[in-house]
């Protein structure tokens, strides 16, 4: 065929497309709903540990589609920008940053910043300095705000690696220092991947198990490993606050540093080959090892090997020393747990983990210092009479702190709490901290044996945040304070040793979240901040939580909103529900109720709140429990507990006149969006569906998924029967489907969307899918936000709002236009 019959056959295709596919391309949505995506949120904040300074860092959440696209390289799990040296998708940035004196109100603008990102804000421990990072386009750098001269300046001219860390640097406890990983490849000439030197790239499995999850943008070939060696090589230095920096020991690819209590050591983890094709860098093997501040090797602590063959089960772990931290109330003490059961809980054995110490100068034999009956969770370090030790156990979700005398672990232990880590209700609360003598971050512990618990009080009347007093010696709790009606109020930090002054976060439904100072001996309460309410057109929203009950007892409950000026007498409204699935063991706990009546109505461009814009009434969060039944796993009756739960919420709307049966339209974000699929296939209780980076088929997550731990050829059926692509056939409501090009999440790689639309296209179904460029699993760019609205808009409209002059939208596929470098 010539090119001229080849570009007549070209235009008749595009003749043949449906109207919305020909003309692709970014789309705005309507005004209200646009103008929350540019809508100014009150800010992030970082309290000083003495109470006295408040930094408020501006939010970026949203960010330029060219930002988006710039280039990256995903390596070993990793998603970095190679001209910077660092992370590409931090979700922690900030474009401003000011501090304010939590006394006086006095507010200090930082101005003299250069253009760029600020991330990973770390104030020292006497509260005179506030590190952070400004990331540029060529490289990220340290800068340090002082509070007494009030000025920021860049620490060094020394660019930063992130790549591996998850921070690059950390303060000294004593603040006299930090210790950063330097980026030492950065201006190198850049890689090349040399074709004449391509090689098959062969894996070879030995026999044994080794099961793993789908975990993507892994590592590929050698070229893959060479470039993950070159971007992931750091240099530790020491860094005086005058700027002056000393290289410590030599160049490795460090996971993870962190400097011991006393300002002495480091404990230091760097990785080594061989790497991996099939797990993420954070199971590479790796060394750990205590280094002296000038470099020098005090001790290896271990040479973990490759972790690929983890045995099955959340609460699995590897063999052999694990989970090294220094202990937070001594100089340079570390501590380690080791598994007694081969890394399997399913193990019967009297003690799964086995905790081990270490003390400087690292000469002796490891200690003994607890024998934990679960798998070890983690120690909250106070002093050496007081301590919180947790173990916990998925099967029954259950979790159980001790406090402990870490002077000798194993005796006279105090069971502080033991509940299902699902129970609310039950939850303690957790304690609060403090910077001991040497500056590092402990329990803080009153009078040798009182500590302070902050909560959320979860109960049936909703959230109801308090502060306790928690006596060690008579183990009871004593209330201080409680959050009050009409008011959602929540202790931020402690400012006495009584508890009756500290800095709350208060709000309630129509006043935007502020800082406040309360003193319950003066009984009076000073606002810090007066943070504007971030969407004045949605003043009027209402707000009501429902309560109601599935068909087979168990309790749900929701939150439902209604539009401005909303009157029942005007009759059911449309409606749209949002809501994720849950898994539990036990049926009480699935009923709890996590919310409170009183916080503030935030809308957000995120969920389903700008729907009520349309006049459309949204039923947010609405419970959706997997509950196992009578030793059963919850799975093994997902597909009709979802179906009553959506029944059961269903009913309680329209019994309140609030709704119309029929039309309803049910919308999900992840789970959210398998949980919309099944039940456009399980049920008829909805008009319409909206399913975003989402799962459909469970086969391509052969070795668990969610709360899922058995495989698929252990549970063939409960893969099947869960998966609504095999169910493809019985979905009679339209589905709208979005997810991000990139996504990077375990289980919602993008073909899945793309299978789910291939075979609901070919079975004649109502679809439409759209892929949005260069973004993963949630949306960051602007341009994606408003056409993300503007699709979901368009979709309500046609289906739910049934308006015959909103724009037609196609069974078609849409492959959202890549942006010109103009936009």
């Amino acid at each position: 065929m010539n090119a001229f019959r080849l570009l007549v056959a070209f235009i008749g295709c595009i003749a043949l497309l449906p109207m919305s596919y020909a003309e692709q391309g970014y789309q705005t949505p309507s005004a209200e709903l646009a103008a929350l995506v540019d809508a100014k949120l009150s800010p992030t904040s970082s309290l000083s540990d003495d109470g006295q300074w408040l930094a408020l860092f501006e939010r970026k959440r949203v960010v330029s589609l060219d930002e988006l696209a710039k280039e990256e390289l995903k390596l070993a799990g990793i998603k970095l920008n190679p001209a910077n040296f660092s992370r590409s998708r931090v979700s922690a940035k900030y474009s401003a940053v000011q501090i304010k004196h939590v006394q006086s109100g006095t507010v200090i603008n930082i101005n003299n910043l250069p253009q760029g990102i600020i991330r990973a804000p770390k104030w020292s421990s006497n509260s005179e300095y506030l590190a952070f990072v400004v990331e540029q386009k060529n490289d990220a750098r340290l800068w340090l705000y002082n509070v007494k001269t009030k000025q920021a300046n860049e620490l060094n001219s020394i660019a930063l690696n992130s790549v591996l860390t998850a921070s690059p640097y950390e303060w000294l406890p004593d603040s006299s220092a930090l210790v950063a990983n330097l980026a030492v490849n950065l201006g190198k000439t850049r890689l090349q991947n040399d074709s004449q030197s391509t090689v098959p790239v062969i894996q070879q499995s030995s026999g044994e198990k080794a099961p793993a999850r789908t975990y993507q943008n892994l590592l590929t070939g050698p070229f893959d490993e060479a470039q993950f060696k070159f971007y992931g090589q750091g240099q530790l230095a020491y860094i005086t606050l005058d700027g002056h920096a000393q290289p410590i020991g030599r160049p490795a690819l460090f996971k993870s540093f962190s400097v011991s209590p006393d300002s002495t050591n480091i404990l230091v983890a760097s990785i080594n080959e061989p790497f991996s094709y099939q797990v993420p860098y954070n199971r590479f093997a790796t060394t750990w090892q205590i280094l002296g501040m000038r470099g020098f090797s005090l001790v290896e602590l271990a040479k973990q090997p490759l972790a690929d063959n983890i045995p099955q089960g959340y609460d699995s772990v590897r063999t052999g020393r694990r989970d090294f931290e220094w202990r937070a109330d001594q100089g340079a003490e570390v501590i380690w747990a080791e598994a007694q059961d081969g890394g399997d809980m399913k193990t019967d054995v009297e003690y799964h983990d086995f905790i081990y110490s270490l003390r400087a100068p690292f000469k002796r034999e490891p200690k003994l210092f607890a024998k934990v009956e679960r798998r070890y969770s983690g120690i909250e370090w106070g002093n050496d009479n007081i301590a919180m030790l947790s173990d916990w156990r998925f099967s029954d979700r259950q979790v159980r702190t001790y406090i402990i005398a870490p002077r000798d672990a194993d005796k006279n232990r105090i069971l502080f709490s033991e509940r299902s880590y699902n129970d609310a209700y039950k939850d303690p609360g957790r304690a609060i901290y403090e910077r001991n003598d040497l500056g590092s971050k402990v329990i803080k512990v009153v009078g040798g044996r009182y500590l302070f618990l902050r909560g959320n009080g979860a109960s049936e009347q909703g959230n109801v945040p308090f502060l306790d007093q928690y006596d060690v010696k008579t183990n009871s709790s004593k209330r201080l304070w409680q959050s009050a009606a009409p008011y959602y109020e929540r202790v931020r930090a402690l400012l006495d040793d009584e508890g009756k002054r500290f800095i709350t976060i208060r709000e309630s439904k129509t006043e935007q979240p502020n800082f406040f100072i309360r003193d319950l001996n003066k009984q009076n309460l000073t606002q810090i901040t007066n943070f504007e309410h971030p969407y004045p057109a949605f003043k009027g929203v209402t707000k009501e939580q429902l309560r109601y009950t599935r068909d087979d007892g168990v309790e749900l409950s929701g939150t439902l909103y209604l539009p401005p000026g909303y009157d029942k007498t005007q009759g059911p409204l449309p409606v749209l529900m949002w809501a994720y699935p849950l898994e539990y063991k036990d049926k009480a706990v699935a009923s709890q109720v996590r919310e409170s009546p009183y916080e503030f109505t935030s809308i957000g461009y995120w969920g389903p709140m700008p729907y009520l814009a349309k006049g459309i009434a949204v039923f947010d969060d609405p419970k959706m429990p997997i509950v196992g039944i009578e030793g059963s796993e919850p799975n093994d009756n997902f597909r009709k507990q979802l179906v009553a739960s959506a029944q059961a919420a269903v009913d309680v709307l329209v019994k309140k006149g609030i709704a119309d049966k029929n039309n309803i339209a049910i919308a999900g974000h992840s789970y959210g969006a398998f949980m919309v699929a099944n039940l456009l296939a399980h049920s008829d209780l909805f008009k319409a569906g909206i399913a975003r980076s989402g799962a459909y088929n469970r086969t391509l997550t052969p070795f668990g998924f969610q709360g899922e731990e058995r495989d698929f050829w252990q549970a063939q059926n409960v893969y099947a029967n869960m998966s609504p692509f095999f169910h493809a056939e019985k979905i009679n409501e339209p589905m709208l489907m979005i997810h991000g090009q990139e996504d990077p999440n375990s289980g919602t790689f993008p073909m899945q969307s793309e299978r789910m639309y291939a075979a609901l296209k070919g079975l004649g179904k109502e679809v439409r899918l759209v892929m949005l460029p260069h973004e993963a699993h949630g949306y960051r760019a602007r341009k994606s936000l408003l056409h993300v609205l503007w699709e979901q808009e368009q979709w309500l409209n046609k289906y739910l709002l049934m308006d015959e002059e909103a724009e037609p939208v196609k069974v078609t596929t849409e492959l959202v236009a890549e942006p010109t470098p103009s936009q």
